[in-house]
């Protein structure tokens, strides 16, 4: 352990020592690793460390380790780290993620410290039942409904890390030429919308934590947060965790429930702003957005499971009226 980060780590704990006890996962293409401490003579007995390496990996699982997709990669450090330090407090426990503890930074190397959320969220699912769909939509909701009009200051300007100006290299590799002719136009759409928000940006069924009952999430991991479209949170999401047949069966059920939760947190938050013209606005982005991710995937990985009937009708909807 580095030991200026050991120092700075038990000075921000009030901890007399400390033991890493558990590697929770790797970070993606070898940047790092997220743990578990063990903390003595602390009010917090464990804290979760994410430690970040700046430094360029030679790793990829799909073989993308090129200097832009590292930039990309570094500036996603940078923005989850702004995120923890300046932005995580204005969460609450509606849209639950983890209080911050403490950031040091030194050379090529970052940690961040963490509650560990294991203590109240300890489950990691990798199937839902519909009423746990609806709990990750309702924290959707309440996390969009925080931020509606906020400006993304120092986070990702256009939130998500699949959006047309950050994949150069996987837009080119697209070879569907019709979505490949709209792509602009579908990118142009989703980032002018009237209603904005900031988006977690990678709303993926792993990144969700859950209580014992299934009832509470709460969110982690925010390198692709920023400005845009709340839907497309919404999209990602359902993407992640429904097959093909679920997501045609319960479209209209989820959205209705996102839409009513989203109502009702605008309205506890007393936001001034017309709900039936956002509801109108984000609803028509739906297919809209799903269609985007879907021309990320197709120059990506074009044989990805996500590359479903679902996602190939609501993509040729879109082709056809755009």
């Amino acid at each position: 352990m580095n030991s200026n980060f050991k120092d700075y780590l038990l000075k921000s704990t009030n901890a007399s020592s400390c033991e890493e006890v558990e590697i929770i996962q790797t970070l993606w293409s070898g940047y790092g690793k997220i743990s578990r401490y063990v903390l003595n003579g602390s009010l917090n007995t464990t804290v979760v460390v994410k430690s970040i390496s700046l430094n360029q990996s030679s790793s990829h699982p799909r073989g993308w380790n090129t200097d832009y997709a590292h930039n990309r990669k570094v500036r996603s450090y940078e923005v989850e780290t702004i995120w923890y330090s300046k932005w995580s407090k204005l969460c609450n426990d509606n849209c639950k993620i983890p209080k911050v503890i403490g950031v040091f930074s030194e050379m090529n190397e970052q940690w961040i410290i963490m509650e560990d959320l294991n203590q109240k969220f300890p489950l990691r699912k990798h199937k839902l039942q519909l009423q746990e769909t609806k709990t990750c939509l309702k924290w959707l909701a309440n996390f969009h409904a925080t931020f509606l009009n906020y400006k993304p200051t120092d986070l990702w300007e256009i939130g998500t890390y699949w959006h047309l100006k950050t994949r150069p290299d996987e837009f080119e590799k697209t070879t569907n030429q019709a979505l490949k002719a709209k792509a602009h136009v579908i990118d142009g759409l989703l980032n002018n919308c009237k209603y904005q928000t900031i988006v977690h940006g990678d709303a993926k069924l792993a990144n969700f934590c859950f209580s014992e009952n299934g009832n509470q999430v709460a969110a982690v991991d925010f390198q692709y947060v920023g400005g845009g479209c709340g839907i497309k949170d919404v999209a990602y999401f359902l993407g992640s965790c429904l097959s093909s047949e679920a997501c045609e069966f319960y479209e209209e059920e989820l959205l209705e429930y996102y839409f009513s939760e989203l109502k009702l947190a605008c309205k506890t938050k007393a936001i001034k702003a017309s709900f039936d013209a956002l509801e109108q606005e984000w609803r028509y982005m739906y297919s809209i957005a799903w269609t985007d991710f879907t021309r990320f995937l197709m120059g990506w990985m074009p044989t990805h499971q996500k590359l479903n009937d679902y996602s190939l009708k609501l993509m040729k909807e879109v082709l056809l009226k755009l």
